[in-house]
């Protein structure tokens, strides 16, 4: 157990202590130096580039810096770069359009370094001045655009924009990559709501122009509709007298049917009405005597016979 536990704390010692710094005094005199993926090293002593190692990869700094290899770290500065891909957003670009209206332009693109030594020596501040670059471009190419275009063709802006600023941004070891606009907007609050104003009076009058219509589509349909029923109901009344009279035509050839159904029509329209009816027995007096009743009342025949 006593073994194992040595061994074991040696093994973690050479391993986690020796080894790295044994590997790192290694780097220190220069005698390799790692570049990592998208990374850049630009050595330099007494003020000169003496080495860019921009692939990935181990290098032998003897090799590549001669006898100036052991003591580059020392007494001359390596410069470590990021060649990434980089993305940059400006917010609200102030211009105007060739109607007057003042307009805001959100401004994304991309940039990465493509030349380390002029990054480095060129520019103090490369990422700023690409900005500014970028910033006064938007403002010098997009100025006095017509604002049906500056509002719809963002690609044809985006190019030209990449054209105006790649050149110069190039000069200083930042090249521009993609460029694109994000956001086109009103920067004056008022002009704001006049727009939103008019945007709501259009839609009420859109609105009710499809209403209106609507109504119109139903009153026609319903004026329809009622033409042709008055139109049938026209024909059915004018129908119905030449039926009726054919029939009583038919039924007149038959006196006794035609008694019959008369004196049915007859007693139809007496229950139908709300009428009082008093009905006398045949042959009785009660009729005589109910008019002697009546103050006045002479009787000056027989009563006629009701059923």
């Amino acid at each position: 157990m006593r073994d194992f536990l040595t061994y074991a704390g040696g093994t973690f010692v050479g391993l986690f202590i020796l080894v790295p710094v044994f590997f790192g005094i290694l780097r220190a005199f220069g005698v390799y130096a790692i570049v990592e993926e998208g990374r850049c090293h630009v050595y330099v002593l007494f003020g000169k580039v003496r080495a860019v190692l921009d692939e990935p990869g181990i290098y032998f700094l003897w090799s590549r810096l001669g006898i100036v290899g052991p003591i580059v770290n020392w007494l001359g500065q390596c410069h470590v770069l990021d060649l990434r891909l980089d993305q940059t957003y400006l917010r609200s670009q102030a211009v105007n359009s060739e109607e007057g209206a003042p307009m805001g332009i959100g401004m994304w693109y991309e940039m990465f370094i493509s030349d380390p030594v002029a990054y480095l020596f060129k520019n103090a501040d490369p990422r700023g001045s690409l900005s500014a670059n970028v910033s006064s471009s938007t403002v010098r190419c997009l100025s006095n655009m017509p604002l049906g275009s500056m509002l719809e063709t963002r690609h044809a802006m985006s190019v030209a924009v990449r054209t105006e600023v790649s050149p110069k941004s190039h000069e200083w070891g930042y090249k521009l990559g993609s460029v694109y606009i994000r956001k086109v907007h009103f920067r004056d609050t008022g002009m704001i709501r006049q727009i939103e104003e008019k945007v709501v009076n259009r839609l009420r009058q859109v609105t009710s122009a499809i209403k209106q219509d609507g109504a119109n589509q139903v009153s026609i349909i319903t004026s329809t509709a009622e033409r042709q029923a008055a139109i049938e109901f026209a024909k059915a009344d004018a129908m119905r007298p030449r039926i009726v009279g054919e029939a009583l035509q038919i039924i007149s050839q038959d006196g006794e049917i035609v008694r019959s159904m008369f004196e049915i029509l007859e007693m139809q329209k007496i229950v139908e009405g709300e009428a009082r009816v008093t009905i006398v027995p045949p042959k009785s007096d009660i009729l005589n005597q109910l008019l002697a009743a009546q103050p006045g009342g002479k009787v000056t025949g027989p009563p006629p016979m009701r059923k």
